[in-house]
C-alpha cells in the first residue's frame, strides 16, 4: 500500500510546490515558526481552491503550552465547525491537561464536534506527555473519533522514537493510524519507513 505523505505549511505556495513534489495530503498551519497555529479562513478557501489532493487544517488557537483556557476551546470548536462548513477534510488538535497529561474529555468533545464530516488527527502534544505509549493507549479506546494520531515516539526525533512508534504501529493494528514525525526527510523517509511500519509520515522537507 502506497505511503500516506503529509507536508506541513504555512503558505499556499508551499502548500502547491509540496503538492507538485508528490505529496498526499498537506497540513494547512499559520506560523509554523511557532510550530503550527490555527490558518486564516482566506487562507483555508485559497488552499480548498487551489490544492488537489486532500487538507487538514491545524486548530491550534495559540503558541505556547496546550493546556486551555475555556474561551480558547470554545475558539476551537468555532474554528472546527467552520472548517466543517466549507468542506475542510480534515482536522488536527490536541490538549493537554495541567499535569501533563492528555486531556481526554476536551480531545474527544473537539473530536466530536469534527465528525462525521472530518477526520481527526490528534498532534504531538501526545510526546510531551509523561508515558506516550500510555497515552496512545487511551485515544486507542476512543477509535471511532481519532483517525490519526501525530507523534515521534515521545522523542525529539522519529529515529530517537523508533521503538515506540513501532509498538504504536502494532497495538494500532490500524484502527487508528500511526503518523510518523520528527525530522522524517525526503533522505531518511524511505529507511524509516521501513523500519517504523506506519501507513503515514509527516514533515515539511519530507518531499
Amino acid at each position: 500500500m502506497a505511503l500516506e505523505i503529509e507536508v506541513c505549511v504555512d503558505t499556499l505556495e508551499a502548500a502547491l510546490v509540496a503538492e507538485s513534489h508528490g505529496a498526499t495530503r498537506i497540513e494547512l498551519c499559520g506560523r509554523l515558526d511557532l510550530d503550527g497555529l490555527t490558518p486564516d479562513e482566506e487562507f483555508i478557501q485559497a488552499a480548498l481552491a487551489q490544492l488537489h489532493i486532500p487538507i487538514h487544517v491545524m486548530i491550534r488557537p495559540r503558541g505556547g503550552d496546550f493546556v486551555y483556557t475555556t474561551e480558547e476551546f470554545a475558539q476551537m470548536e468555532r474554528d472546527i465547525e467552520y472548517c466543517k462548513s466549507v468542506g475542510v477534510p480534515g482536522v488536527v488538535l490536541g490538549a493537554l491537561s495541567a499535569d501533563g497529561q492528555l486531556d481526554l474529555e476536551h480531545i474527544l468533545q473537539l473530536a466530536a464536534k469534527a465528525k462525521p464530516e472530518m477526520l481527526v488527527v490528534v498532534h504531538k502534544c501526545i510526546d510531551y506527555t509523561p508515558d506516550t505509549a500510555a497515552a496512545f493507549d487511551q485515544l486507542l479506546a476512543h477509535d471511532h473519533l481519532i483517525d490519526y494520531v501525530l507523534t515521534s515516539g515521545g522523542k525529539p526525533t522519529a529515529r530517537e522514537g523508533l521503538e515506540v512508534l513501532q509498538n504504536m504501529v502494532k497495538k494500532a493494528q490500524g484502527r487508528i493510524k500511526v503518523m510518523a514525525a520528527g525530522k522524517i526527510t525526503k533522505d531518511n523517509l524511505a529507511d524509516l519507513s521501513s523500519k517504523i511500519g506506519a501507513p503515514a509520515y509527516h514533515g515539511r522537507l519530507i518531499v
